[in-house]
């Protein structure tokens, strides 16, 4: 087999005309004969390139509106036949074999994408092209097909070192490539056309997938792909120190950067098995990270941070990677932030196991949500809403003008928390902490009570005072703190334990038969409960 395929004959039709002159002209000056059609042909020729005019290689002229132009057995026979045992059958059929086509398709995504009507989209599917790409993509051996202007470049540096010629593995290449863009293109004018007659269906596409250090446990394989077509995805993280990444690593990131993402303000999260364990907002971002990991210091071992905001020196020497005594370092897994200044970076190289990672929450893409088990597949919108009111329900009032932004940074907090959750937040010298959470329960109640619980033994981490005002200084700060449910409350109960703590602020949902009575525990205990209308259920 010879491995280089000289390019003496070239098939070039394209919608998107992107450096396609450049190319033409680079096959032109190695002796290449171009066969064209329509536009592409016109175009060429405007830039001095000569071209063969398609119709004179398939006998018969362009037709229907331009419906017809490239689909014929001369042309589709010098793509597919086999150069070596159809040779002499080629010869006597007078059919020319073409060497390179390069071809992208009629841009149906583009118009669907600009609320074009049902007839423009049937004009808008290729069918030529297919044929063709899908023609040389099989005798790739032979024949190499380009459906991506970003392939040009290579293109042009291999005609240039092999004297006209193309390598097997190039074309190989190009030939997976071929077969990908012509499924893509296929799969999207297929749901569109299920979508028209009211047939739901999906087609999703992956690619460039990379190993990763291991699954959820040591001995499970893993994998991480790109969704094609996303751009600024969670694939595309920059890393840039530390030892490979894992499954559970992935999804840690993820659920660092979610707890973040909605933040205006510098934010920070602390993420443990998914969970946001500590998460803080506010102006100085050193302080910030030090509120942040209070929300559980135990937890945050081995956990996950990340910031929306450029990282600086005087945040990252809180972790004390070069404090002599080993047991002060704090150790995380992983380190998310926008940008980095260079001194932060350099001090945060210091654990040479410490991955370091440069992604942007602020360019994130929102995507669906799916999940895929056991053969079937469920997807959903990604949860936005954070609320469709704020009523006060009690006849405890509340300020709203005052209390909105906690209460709302208590939502962005409990979305993110799988459930049944609750979350105590709080505002400390001005920043919105998450105080204490209880996450990922069967029983609200237990939920309630370990929230309950964190938010006491945090209190009692920064309380300075003598211990006979220690249940004082909780009363005041629990108070001044709201609850936050992701779901109704089903009973009264939750109510009765959290009063019984010291809270006095409470948001849910609502929705439960049993509201009223909910809202009268709370008048008759001095509780203002706040209702939302949205639920926020994680699972």
């Amino acid at each position: 087999m010879n491995l280089l395929i000289p390019i003496k004959r070239a098939l070039i039709s394209v919608s998107d005309k992107t450096g396609i002159v450049e190319l033409a002209q680079s096959l032109a000056n190695s002796g290449c004969e171009i066969i064209s059609t329509g536009g592409t042909q016109r175009k060429l020729e405007e830039a001095g390139i000569a071209t063969t005019e398609i119709s004179k290689v398939t006998g018969n002229p362009e037709a229907f509106g331009g419906r017809m132009k490239t689909i014929s057995f001369n042309i589709e026979s010098a793509l597919l036949f086999d150069r070596e045992k159809d040779k002499e059958e080629a010869a006597a059929l007078n059919i020319a074999p073409i060497d390179l086509v390069v071809c992208n398709l009629y841009p149906f995504q583009q118009v669907l994408e600009k609320g074009a009507d049902f007839e423009t989209l049937i004009e808008n599917i290729d069918i030529g092209g297919p044929t063709m790409i899908r023609a040389s993509a099989k005798n790739f051996k032979y024949v190499a097909t380009v459906t991506q202007p970003s392939d040009y470049e290579e293109l042009k540096t291999q005609l240039k070192e092999n004297n006209g010629a193309l390598s097997y593995d190039f074309r190989k290449k190009l030939m997976c490539k071929a077969f990908n863009h012509t499924a893509d293109y296929d799969a999207l004018i297929a749901t569109t056309m299920d979508k028209e007659i009211g047939v739901n269906s999906l087609r999703l596409g992956f690619e460039e997938g990379v190993d990763l250090r291991y699954g959820e446990n040591s001995h499970q394989k893993a994998k991480f792909y790109q969704e094609k077509g996303k751009a600024n995805s969670l694939y595309h993280l920059n890393v840039l120190h530390g030892k490979a990444l894992s499954f559970n690593n992935i999804l840690d990131i993820n659920g660092a950067i979610e707890a973040i993402k909605e933040s205006t303000r510098s934010a920070c999260s602390v993420i443990k098995h998914s969970n946001p364990c500590g998460l803080c907002e506010g102006d100085n971002q050193e302080d910030l990270l030090k509120l942040a990991w209070a929300g559980d210091p135990i937890s945050a071992f081995g956990s996950i941070i990340a910031f929306n905001r450029k990282l600086e020196l005087k945040t990252v020497r809180f972790f004390e990677l070069d404090n002599p005594d080993r047991s002060k370092r704090k150790f995380v897994e992983v380190v998310i932030a926008p940008q980095f200044d260079a001194d932060a970076l350099e001090y945060l190289q210091q654990h040479k196991n410490l991955r370091i990672i440069e992604f942007d929450v602020a360019k994130m893409s929102k995507g669906l949500d799916c999940r895929y088990m056991n053969g079937s597949l469920l997807i959903q919108d990604a949860d936005t809403v954070l609320h469709n009111k704020l009523e006060v329900a009690t006849s405890t009032d509340v300020d709203m003008q005052k209390e909105q932004p906690l209460i709302e940074f208590g939502l962005r907090a409990i979305k993110t928390i799988k459930s049944n959750s609750i979350a105590i937040v709080r505002f400390k010298d001005g920043y919105a902490q998450l105080l204490g959470m209880g996450a990922g329960q069967p029983n609200r109640l237990i939920a309630t009570k370990l929230s309950i619980e964190k938010s006491r033994e945090n209190l009692k981490n920064e309380f300075t005072g003598s211990s006979e005002d220690f249940e004082s200084y909780v009363a005041n700060e629990l108070a001044a703190a709201w609850l936050i449910s992701d779901a109704f409350f089903p009973f009264a109960d939750n109510v009765e334990i959290a009063a019984a703590a010291g809270i006095r602020k409470i948001v849910q949902p609502g929705g439960s038969i049993r509201d009223k009575s909910v809202v009268s525990t709370c008048n008759d205990l001095s509780v203002a409960m706040v209702l939302t209308g949205i639920r926020h259920f994680k699972h």
